[in-house]
C-alpha cells in the first residue's frame, strides 16, 4: 500500500497556492473575468485541479485517437475547458465568454509557470515530479533489470573528458566519482555518421551505409537516411530480427528501430504506421498540463533567442571559423533543444513506468549546435549542461520505475571543426568536379540533418497525410534523379557528408580507377592534388587504393608508393578506409578533406563548422559511460558492430534475450 508522505502534502499545498495566485493575477488583468472576492478563486484553484484530473485523461485519449490536429486543438482549448467547468460549480467567479476562458487559461498557465520557476529556483524538480505522477505498472518479471541506453549525439570522447573534468555535467561527474559508472573510448567506423553508427549499434553492422545520404545504384536514386521511406529501406536491408532492442525494447527518436517491438519518432518505423498513438498520448498528456505547455513553449522561445544572441556574438567577436547561422537554424535548434528534448524525456519516462526491458533514446541537442557553432565552442558545451539536467531527471524517474534500470550513455560519433571547403577554397566539390571534367553534375551539399528531426515528430504525431512542415522538409531533402538525368545529361552526383565527399557516376556499375582515368583524365589526379583534399579512394583493377598528392597506398596489401596519404589520419585509417571502399554502395570516388597538422581542423563539404563523416580530428572518437560491472572491455572497441556485441552482452548478463532466438524466425 502506498503511503502519503509529508513532502507530497507540502507540494500539493504549494501547487494549490501558486494556482490561486495565478488565477488572482489573471482576474486582475482580464476585464471579462469577474469575481466577488479572493475566496472563490482559492476554491476555484482547488476545483480546477480536481476537474483537470478527470477531464484531461479523456481529452488525451480523444486527441491521441484523432491525430495531431486534435492534439493541437486540445493544447489550445483543453485547459480553458477545465477552467470553465470548474467555475460553473464555484459561485462568485465567472467568465464573460469562451475566449475569456481561453485567454485566462494561457495567462494563468504563464503566471503559474513563472511562480513555480521562482519557487523551484529554475530546477527540473517540477518536471521530474510531473513525470513521476504516472503509476508504475506491475511487470511479470521484476527480477530482470532494465537498461536505458542514452545516446548523446555527436559527443566525442575528448569532449566528454573535458566536461567531466570541468564539472559542467555534475550528474555524470557524480556517477563517475562514486564508481557507479566508468568512461571508455571507442573508435567509430568510417563513415562517422549517425546512420552508419546507429545501424551498427542497433542492428549489428554498418554495411550498406557509405554516408548520411548517397546515390543508390540499385534504386537509381539518392537515399537520405533521415527520410522515413528511405530509412525503412535501409533498415529492411540490415535487419535480422535480432537487433539490440528485439526483446521488449523501445526505440525513441532514432533513425532505426534495432528490431524493437515499439518505436516512437523513429524514422524507419514512421512509414509503416504513419503515426504512433502512444506518442500522441504522451505528447497530449504533457502539453495539456498548463505547466507542461508553458515549460516547452518558454524553453523553445528562450532557445531561439539564445541562438540569435550567440550567432551575433560570434560575428561581433570575429570568431573563426564560423558560418552563417540563419533564422531557420534558430528554429530547428529551438525545436531540438526545447520541445523535442522534453518530448523525448516524457516518452522515456512513460516507457520506464511501463517497465520496458530496454530503451534506446537519442538526444541531438549538442550535435545540432556543434554543427553550426563548432564542437568545442561555449554554446555547444552549454547544451551538454542542459542534457545533464535531463539525465538527473531520468535518474529520479528510474528510482520510481516499474523495474530497476541501469543507465548506459554513449555517442555515435564525435565532431571535427574547420572552415567549410567552399568558403576556404572558393569552390564547392561539385564545382571542382565540373571544372576538372567539363561535365554536368548534380550537387547535394546542403545540410539536411535537422529537418529530419522535425519530420520525425510531425509524422509520429500525425494520423496520416502530409503536413506543411513535412512538405517543406521534403523539398529540401528529396533529390531523386529522374530517368532523363542519367549520363550524359548528368555525369556526376556529388554528395557532401561532413568532410567526406562522395562522387558517383550514376550508372549501374561502379567504375574502376582505370575507367575513370580513361573517361575523365584530369578528375582523380586533380582531386588528389587539390590543397583542400587529403586523399581520394577508388577501386582499381588491382584493388582499392588511396591516392594523395605525392603518393598512394594500396589498401588491401599495405604497399605504399611515394608518400603514404593516410599517415596524417592515424594508424587506424587504412583499415577503416579499406572497409568503406570495399562496400558495394561506395561511390566511384571517395574524397576526404585535408587535415591541418597543427589545429587538427578539417574542411566540410557542407556549410558547417562542426562536421563528421570522414577521417581527421575527433569525429571518430566516441565514448561509452556505463556501470563497470556490466561494461568492462579489455581493449578499445573498434566499430559500431563490435560495440553492438558489448551492449548485447550487457542485456544478456541481466537475463534478457533468453527466448529471442527461438521466437524469431
Amino acid at each position: 500500500m502506498n503511503r502519503i508522505h509529508v513532502g507530497d502534502v507540502v507540494r500539493l499545498l504549494v501547487s494549490w497556492f501558486l494556482s490561486f495566485l495565478a488565477l488572482l493575477l489573471t482576474a486582475e488583468l482580464l476585464p471579462g473575468f469577474t469575481f466577488t472576492s479572493w475566496l472563490p478563486l482559492l476554491v476555484a484553484a482547488a476545483v480546477t485541479g480536481l476537474v483537470g484530473m478527470i477531464v484531461r485523461p479523456i481529452l488525451v485519449q480523444v486527441a491521441a485517437t484523432i491525430g495531431w490536429i486534435a492534439v493541437a486543438i486540445a493544447t489550445i482549448f483543453g485547459q480553458a475547458l477545465v477552467m470553465q467547468l470548474a467555475l460553473t460549480v464555484v459561485p462568485g467567479a465567472t467568465f464573460r465568454h469562451l475566449w475569456t476562458a481561453v485567454a485566462a487559461a494561457w495567462i494563468a498557465a504563464a503566471f503559474g509557470t513563472l511562480l513555480a520557476w521562482i519557487v523551484s529556483a529554475g530546477t527540473d524538480d517540477s518536471f521530474a515530479a510531473t513525470l513521476l505522477r504516472t503509476r508504475p505498472a506491475k511487470v511479470a518479471d521484476p527480477e530482470i533489470d532494465g537498461v536505458l541506453f542514452v545516446q548523446l549525439d555527436g559527443v566525442s570522447f575528448p569532449v566528454m573528458q573535458w566536461v567531466l573534468q570541468s564539472g559542467s555535467m555534475p550528474t555524470l561527474r557524480r556517477w563517475v566519482d562514486s564508481g557507479s559508472h566508468g568512461v571508455h573510448e571507442w573508435t567509430v567506423q568510417m563513415p562517422c555518421t549517425t546512420p552508419a553508427s546507429q545501424q551498427a549499434i542497433l542492428q549489428g553492422h554498418a554495411s550498406g551505409v557509405p554516408a548520411f545520404r548517397w546515390y543508390d545504384r540499385e534504386l537509381a536514386r539518392v537515399l537520405v537516411a533521415n527520410r522515413p521511406d528511405d530509412a525503412a529501406i535501409i533498415e529492411s536491408r540490415a535487419s535480422t530480427g535480432l537487433g539490440l532492442l528485439a526483446d521488449d525494447g523501445v526505440s525513441i527518436s532514432n533513425l532505426f528501430t534495432g528490431d524493437a517491438p515499439k518505436a516512437a519518432m523513429t524514422m524507419s518505423r514512421l512509414e509503416v504506421s504513419r503515426g504512433s498513438r502512444r506518442t500522441r498520448v504522451v505528447f497530449a498528456r504533457f502539453l495539456l498540463r498548463p505547466d507542461g505547455l508553458s515549460r516547452s513553449v518558454s524553453r523553445t522561445i528562450a532557445e531561439a533567442v539564445r541562438e540569435r544572441f550567440q550567432a551575433k556574438r560570434q560575428h561581433r567577436q570575429d570568431m573563426h571559423p564560423r558560418v552563417h547561422r540563419s533564422w531557420t537554424f534558430a528554429g530547428l535548434r529551438a525545436f531540438t533543444n526545447g520541445l523535442l528534448r522534453d518530448l523525448n524525456t516524457a516518452v522515456v519516462a512513460e516507457e520506464m513506468m511501463r517497465g520496458a526491458k530496454s530503451i534506446y533514446v537519442n538526444y541531438v541537442d549538442y550535435d545540432e549546435v556543434a554543427h553550426h557553432a563548432g564542437g568545442t565552442r561555449l554554446e555547444s558545451l552549454i547544451a551538454l549542461t542542459g542534457l545533464d539536467n535531463v539525465l538527473s531527471v531520468l535518474e529520479r524517474v528510474a528510482a520510481g520505475a516499474a523495474r530497476k534500470y541501469h543507465i548506459v550513455l554513449l555517442s555515435d560519433h564525435g565532431h571535427s571543426t574547420g572552415e567549410p571547403f567552399a568558403s576556404r577554397y572558393g569552390t564547392s566539390l561539385s564545382e571542382l568536379c565540373t571544372e576538372l571534367t567539363h561535365a554536368p553534375s548534380t550537387s547535394l551539399e546542403d545540410n539536411v540533418e535537422g529537418w529530419g528531426r522535425v519530420d520525425s515528430v510531425i509524422e509520429d504525431l500525425g494520423g496520416g497525410g502530409t503536413s506543411g512542415v513535412q512538405k517543406a522538409a521534403a523539398r529540401r531533402m528529396d533529390r531523386k534523379l529522374a530517368p532523363e538525368e542519367s549520363a550524359p545529361d548528368v555525369e556526376f552526383v556529388v554528395v557532401g557528408s561532413g568532410n567526406l565527399g562522395l562522387v558517383f557516376v550514376p550508372e549501374p556499375e561502379r567504375l574502376t580507377l582505370e575507367e575513370l582515368d580513361r573517361r575523365w583524365p584530369a578528375l582523380v589526379s586533380g582531386l588528389a592534388t587539390h590543397p583542400g583534399v587529403g586523399f581520394v579512394s577508388v577501386m582499381s583493377e588491382g584493388g582499392p587504393v588511396a591516392i594523395g598528392g605525392a603518393g598512394r597506398r594500396h589498401l588491401a596489401t599495405g604497399v605504399v608508393e611515394g608518400e603514404d596519404p593516410l599517415v596524417p589520419f592515424g594508424d587506424h585509417a587504412p583499415a577503416m578506409l579499406l572497409s568503406l571502399t570495399q562496400m558495394a554502395q561506395c561511390p566511384d570516388i571517395l574524397v576526404n578533406s585535408a587535415i591541418d597538422a597543427g589545429t587538427q581542423e578539417v574542411a566540410a563539404f557542407e556549410p558547417l563548422v562542426g562536421c563528421h563523416g570522414g577521417l581527421g580530428g575527433w569525429q571518430d572518437r566516441g565514448f561509452v559511460l556505463a556501470p563497470p560491472e556490466l561494461f568492462h572491455p579489455d581493449h578499445q572497441i573498434v566499430g559500431g558492430d563490435e560495440l553492438h556485441l558489448h551492449l548485447i552482452g550487457i542485456l544478456e548478463s541481466l537475463g534478457h534475450r533468453k527466448n529471442l532466438a527461438r521466437s524469431t524466425p
